[in-house]
């Protein structure tokens, strides 16, 4: 180990920057993160000092450095271009046993400054002891979506309760005890921003340890369109946690390949005609599932609570008295726009989107056509496909022009994507023609013009083929 990790309080601690170009106001951005009173020493300062000496956050000495500068600090940095001055001010800090850093020369430096992740008060660390600090943000990039942002608050939230657990409980049982919060639903409630309750909770799971054990609890996860770089990180990571995973047709392969490996996988179906467990069922299963003190992924495609019925199966949830959380995710109306080209609001075409289920029920489709034929607006079927003539004729019939463009999209966002463009008079046709299948979106409106410009956003351009 070349170096020893160390996270240093310099909280009211006088330090000093040596430099005034960019890189030296980004460490003097992270000093004052961390509580410091930050001296930079320049002749000259960019431009992204001057919030910093306008609100009187720095001190700024114009002059350049010399060996005595180093003297009164706690820590010292040195951030010019100017290979002299580095050694100068490495070599004064050292004799003074002074702290000292010099950007990007860790020949030189006492002590290194890390990539991090901030959940304060959780810090994360990462270095490469100075070998590749590209390499150190990498990995830091990926922490990030493993370590949520509750994080932080879940840290204080714990911190808070510190003192009360370390009287009530004798050493192997704190550990035992915190290992249980810390994964358990309290954990939960603080990721969700739901402080209080989870206060309460750890409170009341110190008067009563017994409430620590594992309870079940239900995710509600929108799985996205299909494409699965779309997720949410919240999504991903209780995706990685849950015992048990109920899933619907329109989760995509790519994406159920992220759940938990060991998670036993329950298919609901919900195919058009065909469901593998009827709606009611559903509602039962999640709580059968939960009283059994599973962590269970109820995984949508799309977004839970667009057309996804995420309502009705929470309204289940809380008359039988289950945790639950809601997890959105991007819904097939805008991924599958976005990775067609195909912008759902433009100024020049449409100033209102509408998102309409196109599900046929007794053969008839009831919609408020009058409303839905409005100029200047966007309208996006979902499960459109079987009623596509009932749609267009009656679109037509209530004002819109026959040659208004409309959009299929066929598995978007994913590399299957198929993408077929005519009006609403040739959409029946095209969808009978090219055997079009669901899932597929359809997207009625004078945005539509705007794919041929805009086509580059399909999933082969980008990369995903």
């Amino acid at each position: 180990m070349d170096f020893l990790p160390v996270f240093l309080d310099i909280r009211a601690q006088p330090c000093l920057v040596i430099g005034g170009g960019d890189v030296a106001a980004r460490k003097t951005a992270l000093l004052l993160r961390a509580g410091a009173q930050v001296t930079v020493l320049s002749p000259l300062l960019v431009p992204a000092f001057d919030e910093y000496l306008a609100n009187g956050k720095v001190a700024h000495r114009a002059a350049r450095f010399r060996a005595e500068d180093v003297t009164r600090y706690a820590v010292v940095i040195a951030a010019t271009d100017d290979e002299t001055v580095n050694r100068e001010v490495a070599a004064a800090a050292k004799a003074l046993r002074i702290p000292v850093n010099v950007v990007d020369q860790p020949a030189l430096c006492s002590f290194i400054l890390p990539s991090i992740i901030d959940r304060s008060p959780l810090i994360v660390a990462v270095s490469s002891g100075g070998a590749s600090p590209v390499l150190a943000r990498l990995l830091r990039a990926r922490l990030e979506t493993l370590i949520p942002a509750g994080y932080g608050g879940l840290a204080a939230l714990v911190g808070s309760f510190r003192d009360q657990v370390k009287a009530r409980f004798k050493p192997a049982e704190r550990r035992r005890f915190w290992e249980r919060v810390l994964q358990g639903p309290i954990a939960e409630l603080s990721f969700s921003g739901r402080d209080q309750d989870a206060r309460k909770a750890l409170q009341q799971a110190i008067d009563d340890p017994r409430l620590t054990v594992h309870g079940g609890e239900v995710y509600l996860v929108g799985g996205g369109p299909g494409d699965p770089d779309l997720l949410t990180f919240r999504a991903l990571r209780l995706m990685q946690q849950a015992d048990v995973v109920v899933y619907d047709r329109l989760v995509s392969s790519s994406v159920l390949d992220l759940v938990r490996r060991d998670a036993e996988r329950i298919y609901a179906g919900k195919e058009r005609a065909s469901h593998a467990l009827p709606q009611e069922d559903i509602n039962h299963l999640l709580v059968r599932l939960a009283k059994e003190g599973k962590r269970v992924l109820r995984l949508k495609g799309g977004d839970p609570f667009i057309f996804g019925r995420g309502g009705e199966e929470i309204e289940t949830l809380m008359d039988e008295g289950i945790p639950f959380q809601v997890v959105p995710g991007i819904t097939a109306a805008s991924g599958c726009a976005s990775y067609a080209g195909i912008p759902l609001t433009h100024r020049d075409y449409s100033q209102s989107v509408v998102f309409v289920t196109g599900h046929l029920k007794d053969g008839s489709m009831n919609l408020n056509w009058p409303a839905l034929a409005q100029p200047r607006q966007t309208i996006v079927f979902y499960m459109g496909l079987v009623g596509i003539d009932i749609l267009c004729r009656e679109l037509v019939a209530h004002g819109l022009p026959a040659k208004m463009p409309a959009a299929l999209i066929q598995q978007g966002t994913t590399p299957q994507q198929r993408v077929l463009t005519g009006d609403l008079a040739t959409l029946p046709q095209i969808v009978h023609q090219a055997k079009v299948k669901a899932p597929t979106l359809i997207i009625v409106g004078e945005v539509v013009r705007l794919r041929e410009q805009l086509k580059w956003f399909e999933p082969a351009s980008l990369g995903v083929l």
